[in-house]
């Protein structure tokens, strides 16, 4: 029995044998359970390796796979320029960082800030990281249901369902199948998952690639000289011919991806509880700076392997539009090669590898959601007399919790993402909802590191003065409401504008309360 477009019954059944093997191997890799440092530390004592490809998984493995191709099918190479910045600032991040953190054997990346502002910062900082995931990961649910809807849609097994609907069974799949393992396993079912699937998911592209090569069937000299013809070469853009105003808009502008890329890094590795939650499963300073360092390098490769892919996809369709391909969006093209060209059998493989590999990066942000809300706001709360039982219970619903909502916030972008045009690449579009917040964060962590005069209501007062003042700084939001043209800035640079307001705000709080008791 064959689908359509190739997609054959053995890559249907190789599929769900696929997941199933998924979930069974994730419990199985976790072991037991007997409290919240196992549930969400792995005990603090993963190898520095796995916490490598596991930074990496989790940060770029769907929205890689889905959307950075799309990106250079529609543009060209100018994003690598960003992923060079993330080398700088991890490396940064690990050397400043990370000591603190390791030193103070923390549990979370906020309990930093109890100790310098107070318990209501920690509060605020958590509560900023979970609303920041919850949108994000929103954002990155909707591309792991990409593939799987396209499966659905071309082997016509709903005709009479609309795409919003196919996309919102591939959501709920996805998301019930992850909180199984996540739900039992904790962290170290998350970890060893993303090892094993960043391994299948980076060799499925590879596979990808040289069977696209042979299908294409003029030489590299005819190759290279269509794609330099077409500017889809470009790596660095200097922007030497744009206006200030454009300059500072382009996310893709050498110098606005460096450093915007490297201040970005710096927050999401920095401060965000999804990655410095691995950094500290490892339990030594030294391990956890290379796997942090080396996650940098080994994702900017992984960002040219699918960049590269994207190349080969314009090659193969031959730049045809997005209507030409009968596609809603540009993040379907390497999704549907995958489902028409992969030979049978393989083509479930590999689709059921990237839907494992998305899992686990879902599984990354409810474990980290869940330990931020349970160390951060619940435990403080209400948990001075729990023992551990009571705490792995509480950490467990938790993730239950998380779960629904994640699967709602992806409801939420699938209509946004289906209701109009000329909508971001979903990568952009995720990347650019963290970098808001980051901003707010990294600010309030820089000044408590290098201001000692600001106090806890000071730091308020800049926290979220830097989150409200980003509103009127991204494109939409209140800039529709406001007279003449907003002061818009590339997504890049949205972190650093905001850590800057936050510390310039704080200090000013700090020297205006102390002229007034004056």
């Amino acid at each position: 029995m064959t689908f359509a477009l190739g997609f054959t019954l053995l890559d249907g059944i190789v599929i769900v044998v696929y997941l199933a093997a998924v979930a069974v191997f994730g419990i199985w890799s976790a072991g037991t359970q007997k409290n919240t440092t196992d549930y969400f530390l792995g005990g603090r004592d993963m190898p520095w390796w796995a916490i490598l490809f596991s930074v990496v998984a989790t940060e770029t493995s769907t929205l890689t796979f889905i959307s950075i191709p799309a990106v250079a099918y529609g543009g060209n190479l100018t994003f690598l320029q960003l992923t060079f910045g993330y080398i700088i600032g991890r490396v940064i991040v690990a050397i400043w960082f990370l000591p603190a953190y390791v030193k103070g054997e923390l549990t979370t990346a906020y309990q930093y800030l109890e100790q310098r502002f107070g318990p209501g910062m920690r509060k605020a900082a958590s509560s900023t990281f979970i609303i920041t995931r919850l949108l994000a990961d929103g954002v990155r649910l909707f591309a792991t249901a990409i593939p799987l809807a396209i499966i659905f849609r071309f082997a016509g097994l709903f005709p009479e369902w609309g795409d919003a609907s196919v996309y919102l069974l591939a959501i709920s799949i996805i998301s019930g199948v992850t909180l199984i393992y996540t739900f039992l396993g904790g962290i170290k079912a998350v970890i060893w998952m993303d090892v094993v699937q960043m391994v299948v998911y980076i060799g499925g592209a590879l596979f990808a690639l040289f069977l696209m090569m042979g299908k294409i069937t003029v030489g590299m000299p005819e190759i290279l000289a269509t794609l330099n013809t077409d500017d889809k070469l470009m790596i660095f853009n200097w922007g030497t011919d744009l206006t200030w105003s454009a300059f500072f808009a382009d996310p893709y502008v050498f110098w606005v991806a460096i450093f915007g890329g490297a201040i970005f890094s710096i927050a999401s590795h920095g401060t965000d509880q999804l990655i410095v939650q691995r950094l500290l499963a490892v339990g030594n300073l030294r391990s956890s700076q290379k796997a942090l360092i080396w996650s940098g390098i080994v994702a900017s490769l992984q960002f040219g392997l699918f960049l590269v892919i994207g190349l080969m996809l314009y090659i193969f369709y031959g730049g045809a539009s997005v209507d030409d391909l009968s596609l809603r969006t540009t993040d379907e093209i390497f999704a549907m090669f995958i489902v028409d060209h992969m030979p049978m059998g393989v083509a479930g493989l590999i689709v059921a590898s990237l839907f494992a590999a998305a899992m686990s990066s879902l599984s990354s942000s409810l474990n980290a959601l869940a330990s931020s809300t349970t160390y951060d706001i619940i435990k403080p709360i209400y948990g001075a007399g729990w023992d551990d039982a009571k705490d792995l219970w509480i950490s467990r619903m938790v993730t239950i919790g998380w779960g629904v909502l994640l699967t709602g916030s992806a409801f939420l972008f699938t209509w946004l993402q289906l209701s109009g045009e000329n909508q971001p690449a979903i990568v952009e579009l995720g990347l650019g909802i963290a970098s808001y917040t980051y901003g707010g964060l990294l600010g309030i962590f820089l000044l408590g590191r290098l201001f000692d005069k600001p106090d806890k209501s000071d730091a308020m007062i800049g926290f979220f003065s830097g989150l409200i003042s980003l509103l009127f700084l991204v494109e939409g939001a209140l800039q529709q409401f406001l007279p003449g043209d907003g002061l818009t800035i590339a997504w890049p640079l949205y972190t650093f504008v905001g850590a800057v307001i936050v510390i310039a705000v704080a200090n000013a709080s700090y020297y205006v309360k102390r002229m007034i008791k004056k």
